[in-house]
């Protein structure tokens, strides 16, 4: 039996018809064109001191957000601590994420978690008004590839919106697999890959070409920008974007130029010390990027447990290296 043939009768569906959901104005097809055509970023989900969602902030942050060169902002997504928030906390987060945003760019959705439950959260995410969804691995489990495959389109069959897989962690769907799924699954339209895998990277866009939008999705997507372009990934996630939009979109541009000078000189003077930071403890990938937005004057609050926030020392390590932020050349100053 085919490894997909399972997945829509795997998970019943007890939702309204889809007819019956509010649709995107945009096609899967149209979304994955948008987002692949320049710099992606997950903005944080800010909360108060009792770690309720702070809406007031997030409209704030997703309204300035949006005043910068981005192609796409993903709502609750990894550095929006989506795997902190409740199933019913994803779409009311992306449902202020649409409002506030008002159309300027796409906004895709997390889901996850078994397969029910991702199913679930996609619905809400496009009655929200979602553009799209990213599909995170299933909680705790692993499983084979016909499992995976099972999973990803019940959730794509859940949908309308276009869907991108993450591939990371207990969730690695080889080529064929994928290219089976993508036959059969006319929205799953994206591959984001959080491995670092340059064979399977390499195997994967050999076999799918451009039937995919690939998005780098490693921890801090900077450090790889560069070898994965040649490799057919023009975009990645941009955490950095948070708290420093100009240096993130800058530093994209480079990238795209493949201006290596400009590139190292960012990866050495900021990327690279930032990740110093944030390797020291487990889970600080997303608090060193909250911890950013205190830096420049937008606190957003504190991490969920089970993060853990910076300490006195790391803030103070952490502004210093934002205040001597190295200016990097914008396309248009670079090519007067």
């Amino acid at each position: 039996m085919d490894a997909c043939l399972s997945a829509s009768v795997s998970v019943p569906d007890t939702h309204e018809s889809r007819e019956q959901r509010p649709v995107s104005k945009m096609t899967p097809q149209e979304m994955a064109q948008k987002i692949g055509s320049g710099l992606l970023s997950f903005p944080v989900t800010p909360f108060k001191a009792d770690y309720s969602f702070d809406e007031a902030t997030y409209r704030a942050n997703m309204d300035w957000l949006c005043g910068y060169e981005v192609a796409g902002l993903f709502a609750a997504g990894g550095t929006g601590e989506f795997f902190s928030l409740t199933p019913t906390e994803v779409p009311e987060v992306v449902k202020v994420a649409v409002d506030e945003t008002k159309g300027r760019v796409p906004v895709l959705a997390g889901t996850g978690y078994g397969t029910a439950i991702a199913r679930e959260i996609a619905v809400g995410a496009e009655k929200a008004g979602a553009d799209g969804l990213l599909l995170l691995p299933p909680y705790l489990t692993h499983s084979e590839q016909d499992g995976l495959a099972a999973h990803v389109e019940a959730v794509c069959a859940a949908v309308k919106i276009g869907v991108i897989v993450y591939n990371r962690d207990n969730a690695i769907l080889q080529p064929d697999t994928l290219a089976r799924l993508a036959e059969r699954c006319p929205n799953l339209v994206g591959y984001k890959d959080g491995i670092g895998d340059i064979e399977l990277m390499t195997r994967v866009y050999t076999k799918l070409g451009d039937r995919l939008t690939y998005v780098g999705g490693l921890p801090t997507a900077e450090t790889f920008a560069l070898p994965y372009l040649d490799m057919g990934v023009t975009t990645y996630s941009s955490a950095v974007f948070n708290f420093v939009p100009e240096f993130a979109t800058n530093f994209y541009a480079a990238v795209r130029k493949r201006d290596h000078a400009t590139i190292h000189a960012g990866l050495k003077d900021f990327i690279l010390p930032l990740i110093a930071i944030r390797n020291r403890k487990k889970g600080y990938a997303v608090s060193i990027i909250k911890a950013g937005m205190k830096v420049i004057g937008r606190d957003s609050g504190p991490v969920r447990p089970p993060l853990t926030d910076l300490t006195e020392q790391e803030m103070a390590e952490l502004t210093a290296l934002v205040k001597n932020l190295p200016a990097i050349p914008s396309s248009q100053q670079a090519a007067e």
